[in-house]
C-alpha cells in the first residue's frame, strides 16, 4: 500500500471510530466487543482498502460491520454449546451519566432479543439513519427484507418487558 492510500485509510478510520463503535455498540450489546468488531472490520478493511471505490467506502464499511458481527454471533452461539456457562460481561458505570447509561443499558438490553439481521437492520434504520434501500444494499437482501425486518424488531422492541417499564419510569419522572 502506498503511503497515500495509508494516509487516506488511517484518517477514514479516525474519522470514523466513533460512529463505528456506536453503531458495532448497538449491534453487539457490549462496549468491548463492539471496539474488537470495529478493530476487526478495519483491519480486513485495510486489506482492501485500495479496492474500495471511494465512493462506496461507507456503505462497505456498514456492510461488513454487519457481516462481522453476524459472524461473531455464530462463533459465540457455537462456543455456547460448546462451554455450558459463558462468563457475564462486566458493566461499569459512569458517574453523572446515570440515567444515560440506564437508558442505554435498557436500549441494548432489549435489541439483545432480536435476531442478528433485525438487530442490524433496526440499528442501521434508526441509530445510522439509513434509507430501506441503503440498508438492503449494505445487506445483500431485498427491500421487502429489510421492510420485514424492521417490522418484527420493532414489535419485538415495543414488547420487550424493560423498554415498556422504562417508557412507562420515564413518563412518571415528567
Amino acid at each position: 500500500m502506498t503511503h497515500e492510500s495509508h494516509a487516506d485509510f488511517a484518517e477514514f478510520a479516525a474519522v470514523a471510530w466513533p460512529r463505528l463503535v456506536r453503531t458495532a455498540h448497538m449491534l453487539t450489546g457490549d462496549f468491548h466487543e463492539a471496539e474488537d468488531l470495529v478493530q476487526t472490520t478495519l483491519a480486513k478493511m485495510y486489506a482492501r482498502w485500495r479496492r474500495i471505490p471511494r465512493h462506496e467506502v461507507d456503505l462497505y464499511m456498514r456492510r461488513a460491520l454487519v457481516n462481522n458481527n453476524i459472524s461473531r454471533v455464530r462463533k459465540k452461539r457455537i462456543a455456547h454449546l460448546l462451554v455450558p456457562f459463558l462468563p457475564e460481561s462486566v458493566h461499569r458505570t459512569h458517574g453523572g451519566h446515570a440515567e444515560a447509561v440506564e437508558r442505554s443499558a435498557v436500549l441494548v438490553e432489549a435489541l439483545s432479543v432480536l435476531s442478528a439481521r433485525q438487530r442490524a437492520v433496526v440499528v442501521l434504520r434508526y441509530w445510522e439513519d439509513m434509507s430501506e434501500q441503503e440498508i438492503a444494499a449494505a445487506l445483500n437482501c431485498s427491500v421487502g427484507t429489510v421492510k420485514t425486518h424492521a417490522r418484527r424488531g420493532l414489535e419485538a422492541l415495543r414488547a420487550h418487558p424493560l423498554l415498556t417499564l422504562h417508557l412507562v419510569d420515564q413518563e412518571a419522572k415528567r
